[in-house]
């Protein structure tokens, strides 16, 4: 492939190669040209999941596209989306501070529009009166759980939260019935994240969802979802490493805790 494949945008890079891939690749790509926006929020696994394809053919596929990997794969497709549209503003190629902090204001202004009062109520009551709440998310977004079991802890609610998330499975295997489980999951497909929403579920633990996709498998699992790309929609143009959405979110669940 002449040049540096970075300097094509991925969707092209992609018809470029469609034509010399393998069936299974094709799978691939054709989910990725009709989903690109969500694509950003989606982990290996997930993206093999929706192509019908496996963790070892995405990341084929992205060698063979010209990516040293998935992670610069994914993060090549969100610039190519940011510099086209954040929030229906072109971004500004020298990266205007001015320009970055609008978008940075008008994401958590839309977020906070899109938070229900009730929602935000019912929730709030949940995390107050339970037995402990059990804190689940997996890589990166296991930050946000270190964070807000902190500070709930600091408040007097007892909290269980780990960084590896079979650690959180395994104690929702022995949650009580008025224990609570908290999902985050940008794109609500991270398969850990599934699996331990789903057997909280299966013993009848309220779960509180965090994610930016109101389609997702988490939010169809969850008692109470909110939306951390602002609207009911799987399109997301935030930064795929940025969550400061999610982070909105939970600290306005505590600053409610606190203030109720």
């Amino acid at each position: 492939m002449g040049g540096r494949v970075t300097d094509k945008e991925v969707l092209e890079v992609i018809r470029t190669s469609y034509m010399k891939s393998s069936p299974a690749e094709r799978r691939i790509m054709d989910y990725i040209m009709r989903h690109p926006t969500e694509i950003i929020n989606c982990n290996v696994s997930d993206l093999a999941g929706r192509s019908g394809t496996s963790d070892a053919t995405v990341v084929r596929l992205c060698h063979n596209l010209g990516y040293n990997g998935y992670s610069q794969f994914r993060l090549s497709l969100a610039m190519d989306l940011g510099s086209k549209k954040i929030d229906g503003r072109p971004s500004s190629p020298g990266g205007d501070i001015k320009g970055m902090i609008e978008d940075f204001c008008d994401s958590i202004t839309a977020v906070g529009k899109s938070i229900n009062q009730r929602t935000l109520e019912l929730s709030t009551g949940l995390i107050k009166h339970a037995g402990c709440v059990h804190l689940l998310a997996v890589g990166n977004t296991a930050n946000i759980t270190q964070y807000m079991g902190f500070r709930l802890e600091k408040i007097g609610i007892k909290s269980s939260y780990y960084r590896d998330p079979l650690y959180t499975i395994s104690q929702l295997s022995f949650a009580d019935k008025d224990d609570i489980l908290i999902s985050i999951s940008k794109s609500g497909e991270s398969s850990s994240v599934i699996e331990g929403t789903q057997l909280a579920k299966d013993k009848g633990l309220p779960i509180i969802a965090i994610t930016a996709v109101s389609s997702s498998s988490l939010s169809k699992l969850s008692d109470y979802v909110f939306l951390s790309n602002g609207v009911a929609s799987s399109e997301c143009f935030h930064k795929v490493y940025s969550y400061l959405n999610e982070i909105v979110i939970v600290d306005t669940l505590l600053n409610f805790l606190v203030n109720d």
